[in-house]
């Protein structure tokens, strides 16, 4: 995957190793980016827009709530 994208399971290292329920809850949040593609192994989205989802609904070293 190229450096520019990122996967459920980098979103869930980035996060703070949430279950791959609670990744799939949020990224399916309407706040939460649209994904930039649907790959076969599944929806990838670009870094900036998760990070900067991340900077405007995540605290400072907060984790999302489980």
């Amino acid at each position: 995957m190229g450096k520019h994208l990122m996967g459920p399971g980098e979103i869930r290292e980035r996060l703070g190793r949430l279950s791959r329920q609670r990744v799939y809850q949020i990224t399916s949040n309407p706040t939460f980016p649209k994904p930039y593609d649907e790959l076969q192994m599944g929806k990838v989205w670009r870094i900036e827009d998760v990070e900067a989802w991340i900077r405007d609904h995540l605290k400072e070293g907060r984790r999302p709530s489980s």
